[in-house]
This record gives structure tokens, sequence and C-alpha cells, in this order.
């Protein structure tokens, strides 16, 4: 078993976070009220390995860029950070090598949370 399985990202305007992410990932997520809290909900496909999560809005959760730092499996890095900077999103690093490990780039979002992505190519 992986030892992570889920991930929340602070967001102070859920509904901002929704449609900047919807547009990073290029497809459509699901708002869901949890325990009366706002949550988006990442993509989930079972048995597909790598963990999920979602975008959270809750007084006790605060926007950060410092601190852990989740990645996103993406198809190609560069793509990415390009929607995320067309989605008002601040490309921190551009795709870079991991070597045999494919690539990364990192961006800030739209709530002011530092995120990673990766992609094999």
């Amino acid at each position: 078993m992986n030892p992570v399985n889920w991930f929340e990202i602070p967001a102070a305007d859920i509904d901002r976070a929704k449609t900047f992410y919807e547009a990073l990932l290029g497809q459509e997520l699901r708002r869901q009220d949890v325990g009366g809290f706002p949550m988006v909900w990442f993509p989930f496909v079972p048995d597909a390995g790598g963990a999920t999560g979602a975008l959270i809005q809750q007084e006790s959760y605060v926007p950060s860029y410092d601190g852990s730092m989740v990645y996103l499996s993406v198809d190609d890095v560069a793509t990415a950070l390009d929607r995320a900077r067309a989605a008002g999103g601040k490309v921190i690093t551009e795709k870079m090598s991991i070597g045999e490990y494919g690539f990364v780039g990192h961006f800030e979002d739209s709530e002011g949370n530092r995120v990673g992505l990766h992609s094999i190519v």
C-alpha cells in the first residue's frame, strides 16, 4: 500500500479555486459540502494508483506558499503550466527534467498555495 491516500488544498474562495483547477486540468471538478464545509473533488480512478484529494474551504485551513507541497500528475508539465498561467496562477519553476523520473514544474494557484506538477514526458 502507498502511504499517501488523500490530500486537501486550502481555498479562501472555493469557487475561484474550482475555476482555476478546472482550467489547469482541463476537466470539470465536482463540488460537494461535507460536514458543512465546501469541498471540490479531484478526479479519482479506482485501481489507477496514486492519491486523490480535494480543495477545501474551512476557517482552519489557510492557503500557504510554505509547508508541504502536493504534486499533481499531468500529461505534460509545460502545457499545464501554460494553463495555470492563463488561469491567473504564477509559474514558479518552469518544466525541468528529474532524469529517469520525468519532469516537474511548480506554480502558485489562485489561492496562494504552492503546487507541483509531474509528468513522464
